[in-house]
């Protein structure tokens, strides 16, 4: 009958009488009650917890000596710690009964050995025991242990937050002889950016003369320069042979036993670092650095059924890209995403469908390989090793080229690898990926990118400084590129990928952050053409970079005009090859260009010509420019006011060099005295003295022009075409200044 009542709707009760669901309610709480109780009657009566509040609560002074209860109630704490572990509640009690000295210094090293965790360890009970730590009370040998307990459990502490702001008072134990290793060893672990500061570097430096270059000194010391490379100015090997000492030899066995016993979840939540450090850390790199095998995460049985089939198609099983767009909308993405980077099918896939889980898992597995498997591995010297990265490096290469852009976490993996890389290691690899990051906001361009890029252009070889700047123009260049294609009349979206970025920029930002570059460049050149001589070949790498900074007005429509500093204008003007001279008329056709644009601009385009205000320095620059070129390679007047190289009159005359103010005319200029003097035994093959002033006739001065574009100096020709410059009007004169 009930259950036809169940069917049928719910029964009604009288509502004189309790309802059965208030009687199991009852029931129910009557039980837990009493479970309850016998709950805390067994734990007032199990041994191991009247253990704990006998060392909770025992004053301090107690005699230990004769004192059967103490012994008594410490082997029942032994007993379960070597067999359990101890709870967090244990270690709390025990580590404040050792380190507050209650009972003397006769327990503190025999209850520190009984410290075997059985999930956790509490944090603040680590704090309050560095607490009295501080103190000064306990002997050497007991705080030597304490801090080796800690190590061994460092993994095993539930937070972290608490300790590193103690930092400062850990930091001051390492003066002390005996603690130092391993007060080292845990600050290594706690070390965060913010913690180095001056004062610390120098502290251990100090104590690195004092004790030698002990390895736990460097490596504290490497770390720090990892962080704030400006503070340590230390050389340091890359790779030490020893370093840090496992310090978990009281505790090894226990531990593990314990975490036998207690299951395996324990074991993977909480492991020991001693207890796979050593076997994950050199397989990584043999396994992780490969690209994995492509394959389908749908059952093999059900893609031979017709219907899944049709809805459903494996990548894998596509072999041409007729089959791509035939499938593109019922492609099933491989289990393993890193298989997609070595399948060009797969990357026109990414291409095409803009899918935001395929790119944040592709990310995710990327991110993974580049940090754990490549930044963080510790057996990376092997040319095995080596091999490996450079073909996955080289692999990543080819997609971002594919694509046209990067990947967000190959750009985190550069900013952390900028700051430990040497310059040499996978040198091609890391400068192709550094020039396809995405633009970079211009206030921390500075911290991410300039900083690290400063240090190894001024310590590399000149063949390094070349590549740089190469590299560096290679990412000026994509960067302009993005911004034709996704620059939008008043906003500009400077993102790689829309779907799984957002970096959004106003035309005025990336204006910032594209000054910030090219004044960059331009201090890395003018002090880089000193350090190696104005080497001709950096000099060439140079002007690659500034073509293109003077071309983004006219050729990427970029309402922006720069010129280059004096630093690399001068050594250009200058150079001894011809080639150089050039390509600097050819940069100062390329503004001159850009400048008429800027006034030719249409004023119904309003959002434009209020973006496109060109500075009145830079304009000053360019036309102080323009005016040292005619007057210094047409007209002869080098050395005179208003030329930006000034030498007195009395240097000059001392130098004994007959009509010093036609030394870099076309026809003296180091660049250009090979073709003078060739010119002038074709034109003139009888004469036995030469004499190259004859070439400033008016008929040989025109001829001499002609024979100088027949060289294929294409710049030179248009440069004086464009400025309008006649060989009637402009011809070098043997006049001096004084007689002009």
């Amino acid at each position: 009958m009930a259950t036809g009542l169940n069917v049928t709707g719910p029964l009604i009760s009288d509502p004189s009488f309790p309802s059965d669901q208030s009687v199991s309610s009852r029931s129910i709480n009557k039980s837990l009650r009493v479970a309850e109780k016998e709950r805390r009657k067994l734990e007032a009566e199990d041994p191991f917890v009247l253990a704990l509040k006998y060392f909770s609560d025992v004053e301090a002074g107690t005699p230990v000596i004769g004192n059967d209860e103490f012994e008594k109630n410490l082997v029942q704490v032994e007993k379960v710690a070597y067999s359990k572990g101890l709870s967090p509640e244990g270690i709390s009690i025990m580590l404040e009964f050792s380190m507050s000295l209650r009972m003397g210094n006769a327990p503190c090293v025999r209850v520190l050995k009984c410290l075997i965790p059985a999930t956790v360890v509490p944090q603040e009970a680590v704090v309050r025991a560095v607490a009295w730590l501080c103190v000064g009370k306990i002997p050497i040998s007991a705080q030597v242990l304490f801090i080796k307990w800690v190590l061994t459990v460092f993994d095993m502490i539930d937070a972290k937050d608490q300790l590193r702001a103690i930092y400062g008072f850990i930091f001051n134990f390492v003066t002390e002889e005996n603690l130092c290793p391993f007060i080292c060893h845990l600050l290594y672990l706690l070390t965060r950016k913010e913690s180095v500061r001056v004062f610390r570097v120098r502290k251990l430096l100090e104590l690195q003369s004092k004790l030698g270059r002990q390895p736990f000194l460097l490596h504290l010391l490497s770390l720090y320069k990892v962080f704030c490379p400006e503070l340590v100015t230390l050389s340091i090997q890359s790779r030490m042979k020893t370093g840090f000492r496992n310090h978990n030899a009281p505790w090894k066995s226990a531990l593990i036993a314990v975490q036998k016993r207690s299951g395996s979840q324990v074991a993977s939540s909480t492991s020991l670092p001693f207890m796979i450090k050593e076997k994950t850390t050199s397989r990584k790199r043999k396994h992780c650095l490969e690209f994995p095998t492509m394959s389908g995460s749908v059952n093999k049985q059900a893609q031979t059924e017709p219907s899944v089939s049709k809805r459903v198609v494996p990548l894998v099983q596509l072999h041409s890209f007729a089959q791509l767009l035939k499938n593109m909308h019922c492609v099933e993405l491989p289990a393993q995403m890193g298989s997609l980077l070595g399948s060009s099918l797969a990357l026109h896939y990414l291409d095409c469908v803009q899918d935001e889980s395929a790119l944040l898992r592709l990310n995710f597995w990327l991110g993974y390989a580049l940090h754990e498997e490549f930044l963080f591995c510790g057996d990376g010297g092997s040319s095995q090793n080596l091999e490996e990265a450079q073909q996955f490096l080289n692999k990543l290469l080819f997609t971002q080229d594919f694509l046209q852009e990067g990947f967000s976490s190959s750009e985190a993996f550069l900013y952390k690898f900028l700051r430990v890389w040497d310059g040499s290691l996978l040198r091609s690899q890391v400068l192709g990926l550094l020039s396809n990051i995405p633009v970079i906001p211009s206030i921390k361009i500075g911290q991410f990118l300039f900083e690290p890029l400063m240090q190894l252009f001024f310590t590399s070889s000149l063949f390094f400084k070349c590549g740089l700047i190469e590299c560096l123009n290679n990412m000026l260049s994509k960067w302009l590129c993005w911004n034709t294609v996704y620059c939008l009349e008043d906003n500009l979206d400077i993102s790689p990928n829309k779907s799984h970025t957002s970096i959004n920029m106003t035309l005025t930002d990336f204006k910032d952050s594209l000054m910030e570059l090219v004044h960059f460049v331009g201090r890395l050149a003018s002090v880089g053409l000193q350090l190696e001589g104005y080497n001709s070949l950096l000099l060439s790498f140079i002007l690659d970079f500034y073509e293109t900074v003077c071309d983004m007005f006219v050729k990427y429509e970029l309402p922006l005009v720069l010129v280059p500093p004096a630093g690399v204008f001068y050594p250009a003007l200058f150079a001894t090859d011809p080639v150089s001279v050039d390509r600097l008329l050819c940069s100062a056709l390329l503004l001159s260009r850009s400048f008429v644009s800027s006034h030719s601009v249409s004023p119904f385009d309003l959002v434009f010509q209020k973006a496109c205000r060109i500075s009145h320095h830079t304009l000053c620059d360019f036309n102080h420019y323009m005016s040292v070129m005619v007057n210094c390679l047409w007209n002869s007047k080098m050395f005179e006011p208003d030329m930006g190289i000034q030498l007195k009159e009395e240097l000059l005359l001392k130098a004994n060099i007959p009509e010093y103010w036609e030394s870099f005319n076309f026809i003296h200029h180091p660049a250009f005295l090979s073709y003078a003097v060739d010119f002038h035994h074709k034109c003139w093959p009888g004469r036995q003295d030469m004499n190259l002033n004859s070439i400033k006739y008016s008929k040989p001065w025109t001829w001499y022009l002609e024979y100088l574009y027949s060289q294929g100096y294409d710049g030179l020709k248009q440069f004086f075409v464009q400025s309008k410059l006649t060989a009637d009007s402009r011809r070098p004169t043997s006049l001096s200044p004084q007689q002009r």
